[in-house]
């Protein structure tokens, strides 16, 4: 099992940036492939990027590509998401997922993580 905490959000002007971070709790997070998803009122929960457990592997859904980065540092238990170019249409509430991993291959859709974050808001104004 793994706790994962978010961290990050906060407010910014459409074409700004925002640097989102997952820290997880446990000794085996280097095990687990790491996704993020958000959330925007009234909307269903959008999964949009994803590393494997080793980093060697990413995925972006395409609403985000090319706008979004992915990283980890299993040294410090921790994935970030670095967000540039954000639209108001990027904003909600930002969760962090983890599950154990069983390839080496980015884990890309919402129903393969066991385990999510509290999330964190990121406020685009237009």
């Amino acid at each position: 099992q793994v706790q994962l905490v978010e961290s990050g959000g906060g407010l910014v002007q459409a074409g700004g940036s925002l640097r989102l971070s997952c820290v997880a709790s446990g000794r085996t997070f280097s095990e687990y492939a790491v996704g993020w998803s958000r959330q925007a009122p009234g909307k269903e929960r959008e999964f949009i990027a994803a590393i494997s457990y080793n980093g060697g592997d990413t995925y972006y859904a395409d609403t985000v590509k090319g706008r979004l980065a992915i990283s980890r540092d299993n040294g410090k238990n921790t994935v970030n998401l670095q967000m540039k170019v954000l639209h108001p249409k990027d904003a909600g509430l930002y969760y962090c997922g983890g599950n154990r991993a069983d390839s080496d291959s980015a884990m890309g859709a919402l129903g393969e993580y066991g385990w999510w974050g509290q999330g964190t808001q990121v406020t685009v104004s237009s």
